[in-house]
Parts: structure tokens; sequence; C-alpha cells
């Protein structure tokens, strides 16, 4: 077990690179399964823990992995099991979207129901709909879903999806890579991150038009082949470093940021008075008058508007800010387990069903707290920069999960922040603390 420990109050400048995008690099390790022949080497792969379950669930399926330093190379030809182990699956939700690879080409596939952040209802019924819809059989049974084909392999159709669903957008896309005619998903996702699967698939030979709209068609072909691509930035920790920019900078440029990915961050920022510039291959960002941002009403939804991802890190930077803001999360409904951690810290949070009202304050103060999910521990981080005195986070596998080597990269910003690996009696004292 690990901690962070934040000494708060010291401003951020300077330069930090983006890594590549977790939510792309995931299902295109999936998508890697379709490759009857040849080499798939994925470039920027970040080190996360999410990478590396997936890594390792492709693996225990047979396919030949090979992690490097930033890259990943996959050999898909020996896979001989449609079946990955559960206790990978349950243990990353994402880890599901190796069903529409193994149906599409194995003509079966046998999942675990899938894990993850415990953020909300994220039910795969979705992903069942759009296999059934291409002729799939699926039974579920004691905590598996297991799919078949007909036997001349799955039949493209019209799938329209009641809400877009990233991962069901994914998994169907997949599926209908190889199978007989043409699929349209009606009301799909349209995440950067799906884009950049798309492109991937079409790489390999896939042939799929407008993915980053609202209805995407694929016309199945016969076979895919390993191929090099290199993954599009991670939008969401571009994000969170603009909002600590935005909080705590003196001129921060986050490099290999997107712009066009982050366009509803961008313009809330704007709005609560912080300066954006949006460079060639990076964004800069300068703190708003007085270092306070201003109150902001926000809601979350899906793509293009403010993502999810970013509420709690938001969330985080208003505390401080001047007036009221309001925070509606509309995607998950279980999203605001990290305002009893920033109460903590002396936030003036209110909840009323799934409104925020956050009330700045000056100044948050340093406490410990610890992270209940791969956002709020990003969200706690940013708020221990800003506090005055020293914070302690500890949940740190959720943090890993999702941001690489967050610590190395706020530290080289100016920031007084560290990482202390604890024993089993201290983590024992510091649950107890906590709970009591």
């Amino acid at each position: 077990m690990a901690k962070i420990i934040i000494e708060g109050g010291h401003r951020l400048e300077g330069t930090v690179r983006v890594s590549g995008a977790k939510n792309a690099v995931l299902p295109i390790l999936a998508a890697s399964l379709l490759a009857e022949s040849g080499l798939s080497q994925i470039e920027d792969v970040p080190d996360l823990l999410d990478v590396t379950h997936m890594a390792d669930t492709v693996a225990a399926l047979g396919a030949y992995v090979e992690k490097r330093h930033g890259s990943v190379r996959i050999s898909a030809n020996t896979v001989n099991s449609i079946e990955p182990p559960a206790q990978l699956v349950r243990r990353m939700r994402a880890s599901f979207v190796v069903a529409g690879p193994l149906l599409s080409r194995f003509g079966e596939a046998k999942i675990a129901l899938p894990g993850g952040c415990n953020i909300g209802q994220r039910p795969v019924d979705l992903h069942i709909k759009g296999f059934e819809a291409m002729g799939a059989t699926t039974k579920i049974e004691n905590g598996y879903v297991y799919f078949r084909a007909p036997r001349n392999g799955l039949q493209g159709a019209r799938i329209y999806l009641d809400i877009p669903s990233v991962g069901a957008t994914q998994n169907i896309m997949m599926a209908a890579a190889l199978a007989n005619g043409q699929t349209t998903i009606e009301n799909a996702a349209k995440e950067p991150e799906n884009v950049d699967l798309a492109n991937y698939l079409n790489k390999m030979g896939a042939r799929v038009r407008g993915a980053g709209t609202d209805v995407i068609r694929i016309d199945g072909v016969s076979s895919l082949s390993g191929v090099s691509h290199t993954v599009i930035p991670d939008r969401i920790e571009a994000g969170t470093f603009l909002i600590a920019g935005a909080i705590m900078g003196k001129g921060v440029y986050v490099d290999n940021a997107v712009s066009q990915h982050l366009m509803s961050l961008i313009a809330k920022l704007e709005e609560a008075g912080v300066q954006i510039d949006d460079e060639v291959s990076g964004i800069r960002v300068y703190p708003a008058l007085n270092w306070r941002m201003k109150g902001l009403d926000l809601k979350t939804h899906y793509h293009p508007a403010y993502p999810t991802d970013l509420q709690a890190v938001m969330m985080a930077g208003l505390a401080t800010c001047e007036g009221t803001s309001a925070i509606t999360e509309s995607v998950f409904e279980n999203r605001f387990m990290h305002v009893p951690e920033l109460q903590r810290m002396g936030a003036q949070i209110q909840l009323e069903g799934r409104t925020a009202l956050i009330e700045g304050v000056q100044k948050l103060s340093g406490t410990q707290v610890r992270a209940s999910d791969l956002r709020a521990g990003a969200a706690l981080v940013i708020a221990g920069l800003m506090a005055e005195g020293e914070t302690e986070i500890t949940g740190l596998n959720h943090i890993d999960r999702g941001y690489d080597n967050l610590v190395g990269k706020f530290k080289r910003l100016g920031a007084k922040i560290r990482r202390l690996e604890i024993d089993e009696e201290e983590a024992e004292v510091i649950s107890e603390r906590m709970s009591s």
C-alpha cells in the first residue's frame, strides 16, 4: 500500500506532457484479437494498471503480448481460448470489450460479468442487444455471459442504442468488423477514443465509416491483420492538468493536448475567467485574476458535452471559487463519493439529488483522505495542491488505474508532492482514524 503526501500552496509552472489515452488503448488492445495474421504494435501506451490488466487478459487468451516502455506488441494468431480469466474481467469493466472480437472471429465467447469503479450502474444489456441483433444467442448463468454466433457467422444489422454507450459502441463495432454485410449503429457514442478505435480497425483492413458521429456504418470483411498505431493523447489527463493550471498555475503548458477533444472544458474554464491559449502541439493555461475562478453551472453528459470523468476534478477546483457553483451529474448516479473527502478538507458542498452546490471558500485545509475511485483520486490531488498544510491520500490503486506517473508530472511543475510506501500496520491505523 502507498500514500501520496502533498504540501499545498505551491504554484505550478512549466510543461507537462500528456500520455496516450487509457480509454483508447484498452479497446485497441482488445481489437488486436481480430487479427488472424501479422503483428500489431501499439505506440504511446501509458503505464497504467488498467493497461496491464487488459494486456494480461489478451495474453491469457493465448495471444503473444510483449510490453515495452511506451508500447505493446501483439500477435493474435495463437489465440486458443474464448474465455478470459474471470478475475481480470471482474477487476476492470473495460475487459468486457474482448467479447466482440472473440465472438466475431471465433463464433463464441464466454465472459464474466465485469467490475470496475463503483460509480453507478453500467449494465451490459446494450452490448447483448447489439450482438443479438447480429444473430448471436445469449445465455447468462453463474456470473457469466455466454455468446454464440450463428453457424454462418454474425450478420450485419441495424442497431439503435438507447443511450450512446461508449463500451457498447466499441464492442458492436469490433464484432461487426468481420460480420457478413453492413452493420449500422445509431445513437452511437461519439467520443474521440471511439474514433481512434475506428482508425485502428481501418488500418487493420476493416471498413468503418462515421465514427465521431451518431451513426456508424461497418461493412464486414473476411479477415484483418496486425498493424502499427499510435494512440491519441488522453483528454482526461490533459483536462486534469488544465484545471490544476487554472487554479494553481503561473503558466502551465499541457503538451500533446488536443483542444478539439476538450472544447466543453475549455469553454467552462474561460467562462470562469481562465485564459486558454491553443498552441501548435498543446494548450497553455493561465489562472484567473486574483487566483480564483468564478463560480460555474455545469452538467455532465455524453460527448461532446462536459465529460463525467472531469466532474470530480472540476468540483475540487470550484471549492475555492468566487460565489456559488452547481454541478449536475447526469451520466452516473453514484459519482459524488468524493464529496465527503472534499468536505473533510473544508469544502462547502451540499448534495441535492444529482446536483452538488459548491459555495466557494477562501482556502482548503490539508488532512488525511482516501480516493474512492479513479477520478475522485485525481480530484483529491488537486485539492491537496490547493490546500493549506499537508494532505495525505490513500487508495492509490484507483489513481494508478488511469494516471501515468501523476506524482512525477506534478513534481516537474513545481508541486511539493511525493509518494511513499506504507506497511500494513500504518495502513490499519490510517483506516481506523478515517472511519472513526
